[in-house]
């Protein structure tokens, strides 16, 4: 050997093995076969030898990889010698089992914090070795030490799969992956996606949940400055796009973003008729950039969620809510919502008050019953459960009396006098309890039910988080598979046929008015309202079940305007009318429900048309084209069946009756006369 070569250079990959491993040519099987040791007795035919040869080293890398794995372990790269260190000089490599080594001594920061990983490295001396050698001129790799001896346990074939040497993410995966996190599925669906592609077993593809969700979390770990550049040209690429997209957003001292809050067009078009109840849902951050993430939500005429905003903001103080609300007011041209549920922040009921004065605010049920486990689990033991049926019957209750001696019942039975939690809950009673709200309009959003929708509604979004300046389009993707799912939900609604329990003409009066979400709600407060009694008193009527001999709802009724009230507020509260005020007007001989008592937020009619109708006199002619199409329409669902063209010529009849009755006028003369010419 030359002097050169006698002054070897050699490179760790890991330092931390240059302490604990000595792998030098007397602890080697070196140059023979007969001393090589094995401590298992493998089963494998493809167990290196002394002197075996590879053209590369990384082909002998493969083929010792794939020994290992078969033997139930891992490998990696050792060190590498050379006279001129890693690259042209590279003249030896040991490759060692992934326990070799001992724990590597890591350097304190107080500024960093500290992972508490443990670490699998136990010592293991099992190795291979191999020297390049060169003859003829064409070089290759040979064995010149091996060694499977192991001071620790072979893992079985089932268990090897995990080791993060043997778990890969193709590039292919990937980018099936990243299309998945686009569409917010959540990282166990798409999983379970994949593997019904690749036809595997749940749990044997080549990579897991955490080696995903750590592909993700990688993606998004950029540069916030870069991140907020990008992400405004995305919203500015929308905007040239489609017109109609709103967006506004502000920058600190340091021309960094600060807020951001954006609509769609179609979320702008559906709050011009279902923005009267939203939900600002505050309780959730943006993973990519650690801010917290507002959605604006609302319901539309069959029950069905819809989005109408969002909004990023850099702290959750009194100053960025009011910019967000303020925001949100500006996309909506104004038009602020008559009641507003929110979780509890003090900073943002007062920019509430602030911004939109008008505005009844509530507190959603669904962000106070999350909590009820951590407060109260512990406390009530086995009467937890009991206890929880309980707050929901007090919470459903009409009256505010019946409500706050149930409370101080609640409180004595349960032993929670001294609870903070019930304490404060009972605080803000007019906040969150139906009895307190029931005079306010809502679209049913209160209900459990129907806040869980919601809340599973809004998880949706966040998880559509790949990158930050994608999210905008992420969840104009999402909102555009929930308006599509909502469209089908639409369609079988309509499809099915609706079954009318009573045989009242107010029933089948609604039925042909009202969407099937709507109309069922009206439809069991018709039923409920046969079991019930009327009786003259002072200027209205007192309505309470048979059953019962005093108590009931009053209810006022003035049948030359058309209006009729009851105190049990349930039309304000829902929309629909309650089985008090049904049971007066079929006493009163009342054959059709009010129109003022139909509103068009529950009616069956499409968003195109409820804005047609919205519409000022300058769009006269376009109105009655829409008319024109109705009638169309109405002839057409008419002539399918006796009983439905019967109903269609008695209600027409009664519409033109009342349309001969209103004015005429020469602008709708003007308007109407183009039309004729073209019929």
């Amino acid at each position: 050997m030359s002097d050169d070569a006698g002054q070897m250079l050699m490179v760790y990959d890991d330092p931390s093995d240059q302490r604990s491993l000595s792998l030098d040519d007397t602890s080697s099987a070196e140059e023979s076969p007969d001393e090589t040791r094995l401590s298992l007795e493998s089963t494998n035919d493809v167990v290196p030898y002394i002197g075996q040869r590879f053209p590369t080293h990384d082909a002998a890398y493969e083929y010792y990889s794939e020994f290992a794995k078969s033997c139930g372990f891992s490998i990696r790269r050792h060190r590498t010698e050379g006279k001129d260190g890693v690259g042209k000089g590279l003249t030896r490599r040991y490759f060692v089992c992934h326990r070799a080594g001992n724990t590597p001594i890591k350097t304190s920061n107080e500024n960093k914090p500290q992972r508490n990983r443990k670490s699998s490295r136990c010592g293991c001396q099992a190795y291979m070795r191999i020297s390049k050698v060169t003859e003829l001129g064409a070089p290759e790799w040979r064995v010149t030490g091996f060694a499977n001896n192991h001071n620790h346990e072979l893992l079985e074939p089932n268990q090897v799969r995990f080791l993060p040497a043997y778990r890969t993410i193709s590039e292919t995966d990937k980018s099936r992956i990243l299309m998945f996190a686009k569409t917010g599925i959540s990282v166990q669906q798409m999983m379970r996606l994949m593997e019904l592609e690749k036809c595997v077993e749940p749990g044997y593809l080549p990579f897991t949940e955490k080696d995903v969700r750590n592909l993700l979390q990688s993606i998004r770990k950029l540069d916030p400055e870069d991140e907020s550049v990008d992400l405004l040209r995305m919203c500015r690429n929308i905007k040239e796009k489609d017109p109609n997209f709103r967006y506004e957003y502000t920058l600190d001292s340091n021309n960094r973003l600060e807020n951001i809050a954006w609509s769609y067009a179609s979320s702008i078009q559906a709050y011009e008729i279902f923005g009267d109840a939203v939900v600002f849902d505050t309780t959730h951050r943006l993973t990519a950039l650690d801010m917290p993430l507002g959605i604006w939500v609302g319901v539309n005429n069959y029950g069905v969620p819809c989005f109408f905003g969002c909004t990023l903001l850099r702290e959750e103080n009194l100053r960025s809510f009011s910019w967000a609300l303020k925001a949100f007011l500006a996309f909506m041209d104004g038009k602020a919502p008559q009641t507003i549920l929110t979780d509890q922040n003090m900073c943002l009921k007062e920019a509430i008050a602030m911004e939109m004065p008008v505005t009844k605010h509530a507190l959603c049920i669904w962000m106070i019953v999350v909590k009820f486990p951590s407060w109260f689990n512990a406390v009530l033991g086995e009467r937890y459960n009991e206890w929880k049926a309980e707050f929901y019957r007090l919470y459903n209750l009409e009256s505010i009396e019946d409500f706050e001696m149930g409370w101080r019942d609640m409180v004595n039975s349960f032993g929670l006098h001294t609870n903070r939690h019930i304490a404060n809950l009972f605080a803000l009673r007019m906040q969150w309890a139906l009895p307190y709200l029931r005079s306010n309009f809502f679209a049913g959003m209160t209900t459990t039910g129907h806040s869980k929708v919601i809340n599973a509604f809004i998880q949706r979004f966040l998880g559509a988080q790949t990158r930050l300046a994608h999210f905008v389009e992420q969840v104009a993707v999402a909102v555009d598979f929930k308006d599509q799912a909502a469209e089908q939900q639409t369609m079988q609604q309509n499809l099915q046929n609706i079954c009318l329990k009573t045989g009242a003409p107010m029933e089948s009066h609604a039925a042909s008015v009202l969407t099937p979400f709507a109309f069922s709600k009206l439809q069991e407060q018709l039923v409920l309202a046969a079991h019930y009694a009327s009786f003259p008193f002072e200027d209205g009527f007192l309505v309470r079940h048979h059953t019962k001999l005093e108590g009931g709802r009053k209810v006022y009724w003035a049948p030359q305007e058309g209006i009729i009230s009851c105190s049990c507020h349930q039309f304000e509260f829902s929309g629909i009318l309650c089985r008090h005020t049904l049971r007066v007007l079929s006493t009163g001989n009342c054959f059709q429900i009010p129109e003022r008592y139909l509103p068009l937020r529950w009616r069956k009619i499409s968003t195109h048309s409820v804005k047609l109708l919205q519409s000022s006199p300058s769009d006269h002619a376009e109105r009655i084209q829409f008319l024109q199409s109705m009638v169309s329409s109405l002839i057409a669902e008419s002539v399918k069946s006796k009983e439905r063209l019967d109903l269609a010529t008695e209600q027409v009849s009664y519409l033109l009756s009342r349309i001969r009755q209103q004015p005429v006028t020469t602008q709708g003369l003007r308007d109407i006369s183009p039309l004729h010419r073209n019929l």
